[in-house]
Parts: structure tokens; sequence; C-alpha cells
């Protein structure tokens, strides 16, 4: 055995029911949470999950992890489903493997540190719902933020597995700040706060395989607790990565099943199965039933969410995140939040800015929400900071974090940029030193008289208190007060084929584009439908009595047969352009619509506009009110960071064009000053 490895080769065998190996890798599956949150932000839908959970049940994981992370978020936001029925629902189909989730600390599934009693009601409802595992993070490594969630996760009789965010300031595990030494002293810390196990979060796929060999022996030797490794497969160095570390003998990886791998996702399951069999290191999983599984999916899950995945790069690695240590999922974000302010040519700036916003902001690791924090208030330094001045426009998250809302830096901030931020924060101007959570007032009592009887059971409150706009807007939907949009439905396979045999015949150059007539006549009350015939097609066609001549107001495709109509001569006729027979495409899902300025009338006064897409989360001022210069009149989101929008000049509030959790599109009025 060299010094590089604790894998022993044994007697090889193939069969599903081969003994045991004595040193057997633990695998913990993320296809179902981690996996699509990676590669098409967390759409998968629970109907989705169901065809292979049996079968998954079955392989022998550790653990799947199921929920978590940014899933409660979209679910109820995007999907239109209940995050907490997601739980309930697959336990009925997982009778053998725990269910993993990710916790984000005291920020629970959000992205703000909430208060004790929210926190601790959250564990609570979410173990009666059936998890078992806590894999339990904080975005600075202040584990102060575990102080609350912890014990009710031991109560609770869980599983509570502790974190160590992995980050880096120089191209290797090294320098001043996270060093082999900083990650050895945050594992003991886990330790003594009763960790289960232990697992190194590696969120930009940034541990190179002799790092990762090193780190996890250091680990072994440090500590008792089981050693799991977490690395995403965006640099491409992750299936290297895991194969030191286990040579280095971690306990447990995290993989996904093959049509979930690879790119901003993890490392494939089953390379692995097969590459250690006939070693003391074999996972025991039967490659033909992972087989069967991928099939399922591949078949009947997936081509619903191909139209999702990031095609804008034929690379299933992005070696830039080796440049600039952007997590792949924070980087996309970057893009979208730039095209969509129509500032994509300034990519650039944003990242050569963005090492210098991370280091004057405590050189802190980038994962959820910091990761967030960091790369908005990157954009707007590059977009509205001036050469006299920078931090211009300071998200709310910044002014938080320079507070200590969230916790204690690697480093400290910069003064000045902290200063700056603080300048009239409603907190105050200095910051704290202690447990974030202990400047926070309770918030359940509020929410349960904010919401009322909307809200049915304890889920229902705290989806409301942990997202206050999406949340109540979900509910509405929920228990039948609002339509259920559009947007929110999902699509079948059949409508996934409609939209193939378009594509088909768009590439063969057989759909002809709709003409488009301009300065059509109005139609009156006495306009009357004929079919109209020509070449083996036919049209429903709108006449109307002008003048004495009918007159051709419409021309559609119809759908249906129908008799023929003899039509008089016309006078007058649009010209019609008759298309090749196209398949009944399926209603599309809009996203939902960001908002134009409402009235022309809202122009008098001095505007205050959005200066980016977003939705309004609430406003200060309302009609009437007299607000000062530089007094927020609204306060909005943008890729989930809120922005306080200042007033321009003083004066009194005339008009509030938008409401709470209306989207908004950049540049519109969002209040009249005058």
């Amino acid at each position: 055995m060299s010094e590089h490895t604790q894998v022993e080769m044994t007697e090889m065998k193939y069969g599903k029911d081969r003994p045991e190996a004595k040193h057997k890798l633990k695998i913990e599956d993320l296809s179902l949470r981690d996996g699509h949150q990676s590669l098409f932000a967390t759409r998968g839908r629970t109907e989705d999950m169901i065809p292979v959970a049996e079968r998954m049940d079955e392989i022998g994981f550790w653990a799947v992890e199921v929920w978590g992370g940014a899933t409660f978020d979209t679910m109820h936001r995007f999907l239109g489903e209940d995050p907490w029925q997601r739980l309930r629902t697959l336990k009925r189909y997982f009778k053998k493997t725990p269910f993993s989730m990710l916790l984000r600390g005291q920020n629970l599934v959000g992205y703000r540190n909430y208060a004790d009693d929210v926190a601790k009601l959250f564990v609570k409802k979410t173990v009666d719902n059936g998890m078992e595992i806590f894999r339990t993070f904080d975005a600075l490594n202040d584990y102060r933020n575990f102080e609350t969630v912890v014990p009710v996760i031991k109560e609770c009789g869980a599983h509570f597995q502790g974190c160590i965010c992995y980050s880096l300031t120089e191209p290797r595990i090294g320098g001043n700040v996270y060093t082999l030494e900083y990650y050895i002293k945050k594992a003991k810390e886990l330790e003594a706060m009763g960790a289960d196990s232990i697992c190194i979060k590696d969120m930009a796929g940034l541990m190179a395989p002799y790092d990762a060999y090193k780190l996890v022996k250091a680990l072994k030797d440090n500590v008792k607790p089981l050693i799991h490794l977490h690395s995403h497969a965006t640099s491409g160095m992750s299936p290297m990565t895991h194969f030191k570390a286990i040579e280095a003998g971690v306990d447990i990886i995290d993989t996904c099943l093959t049509p979930y791998a690879y790119k901003t996702s993890h490392a494939a399951l089953e390379p692995f199965v097969m590459s250690l069999l006939g070693t003391n290191r074999d996972t025991g999983f039967d490659i033909n039933s992972l087989a069967e599984i991928n099939e399922i999916l591949e078949k009947e899950v997936l081509p619903k969410y191909k139209h999702l995945l990031d095609d804008t790069k034929v690379s299933v690695i992005d070696i830039n995140v080796l440049l600039h240590q952007t997590p792949g999922g924070m980087l996309s974000n970057l893009v979208n939040q730039l095209r969509d302010m129509d500032a994509l040519d300034r990519m650039d700036e944003v990242l050569k800015e963005l090492p210098r916003v991370r280091k004057e902001l405590g050189q802190i690791p980038l994962v959820t929400p910091t990761s967030q924090i960091v790369g908005i208030q990157t954009v707007n330094n590059v977009l509205f900071d001036t050469p006299d001045e920078r931090y211009k426009m300071v998200t709310a998250q910044v002014k938080d974090l320079c507070y200590g809302l969230y916790g204690k830096t690697s480093v400290p901030i910069d003064p000045e940029v902290q200063k700056k931020a603080l300048k009239g924060y409603e907190r105050g101007e200095e910051p704290i030193t202690c447990r974030p959570a202990e400047v926070l007032e309770p918030e359940l009592e509020k929410a349960k008289k904010e919401i009322g009887d909307l809200a049915m059971d304890d889920e229902d409150l705290i989806l409301y208190a942990l997202f206050p706009v999406t949340g109540k807007k979900f509910l509405m939907q929920k228990y039948g007060k609002e339509q259920v949009p559009e947007s929110v439905k999902p699509i079948t396979l059949e409508d996934v084929k409609k939209q193939n045999l378009i594509i088909e015949k768009a590439k063969k150059g057989e759909l002809v584009e709709k003409l488009k007539l301009e300065n059509l006549p109005e139609k009156s009350e006495y306009a009357r439908k004929f079919n109209v015939f020509i070449e083996g097609e036919y049209f429903e066609v709108g006449v109307d009595e002008v003048g004495g001549a009918p007159v051709i107001t419409y021309a559609n495709a119809a759908n249906a047969v129908a008799p023929v109509v003899p039509v008089a001569p016309v006078a007058q006729a649009a010209s019609v352009q008759p298309a090749a027979p196209v398949p009944s495409a399926p209603k599309p899902k809009p996203a939902p619509v960001a908002k134009e300025d409402p009235a022309p009338a809202a122009s008098a006064g001095i505007p205050v506009k959005a200066p980016m897409p977003g939705m309004v989360i609430k406003y200060e001022k309302n009609v009437g009110d007299t607000v000062n210069e530089g007094e927020t009149v609204v306060v909005i989101e943008a890729m989930k960071m809120e922005n306080a929008l200042p007033a321009p000049a003083s004066g009194v509030i005339k008009a509030v064009n938008y409401n709470s959790g209306d989207s908004v599109a950049k540049g519109v009025v969002l209040a009249v000053i005058e």
C-alpha cells in the first residue's frame, strides 16, 4: 500500500448479493435536490420524482437529499407546490432510506437570519414531516448561528451533520485565511457541538485532488465523527477529488444519478460503483438497477426539463471557476442580472470587481446567501458607482452583513465600506459582536396576526414567516382565493412532443411566419364569421359591412373541420397567407410578466424609477406622505437581494404605481414625487 491510498484490492465479485466490503463507501444521492437545483434552477417537480422513488429506495444509499436549499423558495414561488407536501409524499415511497436536507443554519431555507422562535418551530415541523438528517451550514462558518437549531435537531432525535464551507484565497489550499489549520479548527468546533458527521462543503468545485487527500486525512486524524465530502463538478476536478478523498479514508461522498450529474452539479455515481468493485471500498450497489432508474429518468422525466438546461456552452466544465472562484449558480445569476439590465457587455468588469468586493466584505466564502450578497453588490458597484464614489447603491443585505447580522466574517470588513454601509442604518451605526439572532425580535406572533386565518396550520405559518410576499400569494392560490397562474403549471411529455415537432418543422423551413396586418379597422357588432377554403386548407374569416361593402377584418387558421359556406365576392379583401399545417402546440407557460408604466400621467413630477428589474417588496412611503431627499421610498428585490430606492428629491408622494409582489421592468416609474 502506497502512502497515498487506503484502498485495498479484494476478490472481484459482480453480483448484487456480493459480500459487504470491509470499509464500504457510503453514498448520499443528491439528484432529487442539489442535482436539479444545479442543472435546471430547482424546477424539479414532486410528480417527476415518484416514478423512481421506490427503485432508489432499494439501492442502499446512506441517505437521499430531497429538501432544503432553494427547494422551499422555488416550489411555492415557481412551481405552485407546497414544500411540506413533497416531504410527506416522498416519505410514502422511501421506506428504508433516510431523508437529508440542506439547512442554512439560522437562515433556515431563506436568505437572512430568522428569529429563534421561527428557527425552532421550523426544525420541529421538518422532523414531524419526515426529515432525518440535517446538513447544517453557515455561509460565514460562524457556528454561533447553529446554537438555536442544533439543540432542537438533537431533541427530535435527528442526525446533525455540521458543514465547513470550503473556500480559498489562493488557487490551492493555503494563504493566510483558509489554511489546513483553519479547517481542522472548524471541525473540532463542530465535534464539540455534537456533530454526528462533518461535511466538507465545496460548493464551487475548487478542491484539488491532493488538497482533498491532505484535508480528509487531517480531519480523520483529528476528529471522530464521520467525514463526508460534497464537491461540485463545475471545475471538472470533482471525480478525481472524490477518488483521492476515498484513498484518504473519507466515509461518505455525494453523487448524482447520471442524468442529474456533471456540469455545475456533481460527479456521477455509476463510475464510482464500477471503479470500486473488487476493493475494500465497494459501495455494494447493483449497476443494473441504477441503469434501470436512469432509463426511466431519461425517457419519462428529463425531456420535460431539457429546455431549462444551460446550452450556452458546449463544455461540460467551466475552468473559469478556477480563475475567479465564482460558483456556477452565482455566475449564472450574474449573467441573468446583467442581461436583464442590458449590461451583459460589462461582465468582465464585474468579474474584475468581484474579488475586490469579496475582500472588502471580509473575504467571505461564496455560498448562499453570501454569494448573492457579494454578487449583487458587485453588479451595483459596476453599474452605479462613479470615479469619485464607490458603493453608491448598497443592498439591504450588505448593510446587514456589515452590522453583524449574518455573523462574524473570516477577516474584518473594510472599515470605510462598513462605515458607509451603516450610515443611517435602522438598527444603528455600530456593528454588533453578539450572536446575530440575539438582536432579532420574535417573529411568529407578528406573522400570525398578519396572515390570520389564511394559515391553516404551523406549516403554512412558517411558509409565510419565511417568505411574506410570495408565501402569502401561494397560500391564496393553495386555498382557492386566487387563480393559479399558467406559468406555474407543469408540462407533459405530450407537450414536449408537440414542441419538438414544431422545432423540427422550423428547421426544415416548413413554418411560415404569420402575416402582421397593421391599421385594421375596428370590428363592429355586425361582423360575421365564415369559413374560406383554399387548396385543401381553410380559414375562419370575419366579414364586416363598412359603407355597404364587406371587409375582412381578420384571418386565422381554423382548428376543426366545418362545412363550406359560400361567400359572396368582396369589394375589399385582406391578403391571406396560408401556412403549412402545424400541430397544435401546448399553451406557453409565461413567466411572471414585468409590468410596464401603468399611466402616462404618472410621469408628471419627479419619478422614482426602478434601476433594475425585480419584484416590489414594499413601499415605505404612500400617496400623500412627505419625503425627504435620500429617504427610502420603495424596496425592490432583485436576484433575491433587497434594494432600498431613495427619494431623488424632497416633496410629497403623488403616485404609487405598483403593489407588493408585482414584478417590474427596469426603468419603470415606481412612484412620483411633487
